[in-house]
């Protein structure tokens, strides 16, 4: 019975998965994301008691942006992030990510209080940014 102390009989509720690989912070977290319908698997939206298995691919939806996994083993516990990769290999596309790389572009941009109107040189270069 040498088993590896890091796995076990390969389920897990996807609330904990979520949790273990460090999606969310919290399994409640978790959970209630699945309950919104924010988790897919293999497109499908799921309980938090669905049992995940290896080689399913998960999909998390955290605005702006569709996350997507592979689920490449099932931990037994929380993972240290450092190993995270073990487990799970992200499979989200470069264009997903650049929403995130836009948004804080956009907060970025703000005006002081009292600065007035934007001239209309700055309201062409705030379009340009918002994608208007």
């Amino acid at each position: 019975m040498n088993q590896n102390k890091e796995t076990h009989d390969n389920t897990l509720r996807i609330d904990k998965w979520l949790w273990t690989v460090r999606i969310f912070k919290t399994r409640s977290l978790a959970a209630e994301e699945c309950k919104k319908g924010r988790v897919l698997i293999e497109g499908m939206p799921v309980k938090p008691s669905r049992i995940v298995k290896v080689g399913e691919i998960v999909t998390v939806r955290k605005m702006p942006v569709m996350y997507t996994y592979e689920v490449l083993d099932i931990p037994s516990s929380r993972l240290p992030a450092k190993r995270v990769e073990e487990f799970m290999r992200n499979l989200t596309p470069d264009e997903e990510l650049a929403k995130l790389d836009m948004n804080k572009m956009a907060a970025s941009i703000k005006r002081d209080r009292g600065a007035g109107r934007p001239t209309k040189k700055e309201r062409r270069v705030l379009d340009k940014l918002r994608g208007k």
